[in-house]
């Protein structure tokens, strides 16, 4: 059975190496090569876009594909539908890895809005030094905002303009511990975060140390996913989903 995981998430990574090995089971990796030095899963690895969905789908039947595993980030909404569209055109079956959202806890000073936009409209009045978790991408949002807001923007590359012009730019990659995120907060005086509900545990200690700290956080919500699809919220819980397929030739264990 050939398995292709559409990844370049912690949850994608540990899929291949719960399958890596696995007897009558070939495993391809697929990341969108956004980050300069990816931390690679075991097997089989491309990199790069598939052209949208005609190009996806050609890869499926091309490479004999038997399933395919959407475990790519929360926010890449467009991939997902793409995913579901190209597994209907090539009739492959579809799951997806989907970490459960983030859920506010008494204590909690969350504002959610549903895009960067209106995270970047949010933020005056919140607080003037913002601690800014979103990514490198779609830094624009908030780079005419006034010019007495300062931001922490943390990302694994650096980001490339537009972006605040009173910008400080910490390059690190999680997880990340919560004696880091209190010392973080505390250093850098922030008193507004902005973060997408990634979800997942490796950067969910900002949310505590934010609550401990009494700092708001701006939260974005997650887009809309294609509907009809198998979700299941664990890379072993996706082991058990596909050793239990028609397509593999060896019983579970």
């Amino acid at each position: 059975m050939h398995v292709l995981i559409l990844g370049g998430t912690t949850e994608a990574r540990r899929l291949a190496e719960l399958l890596h090995g696995t007897p009558g089971l070939r495993l391809t990796s697929s990341l969108a090569g956004r980050v300069a030095a990816p931390r690679l899963p075991p097997g089989e690895v491309r990199v790069g876009g598939f052209g949208g969905t005609e190009g996806l789908t050609a890869w499926l039947r091309e490479h004999a594909a038997d399933v395919l595993v959407d475990a790519t980030h929360p926010f890449a909404g467009t991939m997902s539908f793409h995913a579901a569209e190209a597994a209907a055109d090539a009739r492959v079956p579809l799951l997806a890895l989907r970490r459960p959202g983030w859920v506010p806890v008494p204590g909690d000073r969350w504002r959610e809005v549903d895009s960067l936009a209106e995270a970047a409209a949010a933020l005056p009045g919140l607080g003037r030094r913002v601690f800014l978790t979103t990514g490198r991408m779609g830094l624009a949002a908030f780079a005419d905002l006034p010019a007495d807001l300062w931001f922490l923007v943390r990302s694994v590359d650096a980001p490339e303009p537009p972006y605040p012009a009173r910008t400080e730019v910490l390059l690190d990659r999680g997880p990340f511990t919560l004696d880091g995120e209190r010392d973080l907060l505390r250093r850098h005086r922030i008193d507004v975060v902005v973060t997408k509900d990634s979800g997942g545990a490796a950067t969910a200690p900002k949310l505590t140390a934010a609550r401990e700290a009494g700092v708001p956080v701006v939260v974005v919500r997650r887009p809309p996913a294609p509907e009809g699809v198998p979700v299941v919220p664990t890379p072993e819980d996706a082991v058990t989903w596909l050793l239990a397929h028609p397509g593999h030739r060896l019983p579970p264990g």
